[in-house]
C-alpha cells in the first residue's frame, strides 16, 4: 500500500494486518513523521530506517492514533471505507514490524 519501508524485520505483535486494525498503537518514540507533497517522511533516529508514507489519508490514520483506542478508530475517524480496511491494516502492520509504530496500552 503506501508505507514502503527497507528490510523487513521480522514478525512483531501486529504483524497480522486485522489483528494490527484492533489494536493501539503510536509512533515509536524515536520516529518522526515528516510531511511532504507525497505524504510523508517517517524516520527512526534509532534504526536509521526512512519509510515513506505515500497516501495522504495513511498519514492522517498514523497522526491520528495517539488519540483513539484502535487503529479501526483511526481508520473510522478518517473516514477510510470499509472496503480499504485491509489495505490500511496491512501497511499498520508493515510499520509496526519495521519498528515505526509501537502497541500502547489501550486508552
Amino acid at each position: 500500500m503506501s508505507a514502503e519501508t527497507g528490510t523487513d524485520t521480522g514478525t512483531a505483535p501486529g504483524a497480522e494486518p486485522v489483528d494490527a486494525l484492533d489494536r493501539a498503537w503510536a509512533l515509536h518514540p524515536q520516529v518522526s513523521l515528516r510531511p511532504e507533497p507525497f505524504g510523508a517522511l517517517l524516520y527512526h533516529f534509532g534504526t536509521r530506517r526512512l519509510t515513506f508514507l505515500k497516501d495522504p489519508r495513511l498519514v492522517e490514520v498514523v497522526r491520528r492514533l495517539p488519540a483513539t483506542p484502535t487503529a479501526r478508530a483511526a481508520c473510522a475517524h478518517c473516514r477510510v471505507p470499509d472496503a480499504e480496511l485491509p489495505r490500511f491494516g496491512a501497511a499498520l502492520a508493515s510499520l509496526a514490524r519495521s519498528a515505526m509504530l509501537v502497541e500502547r496500552a489501550h486508552g
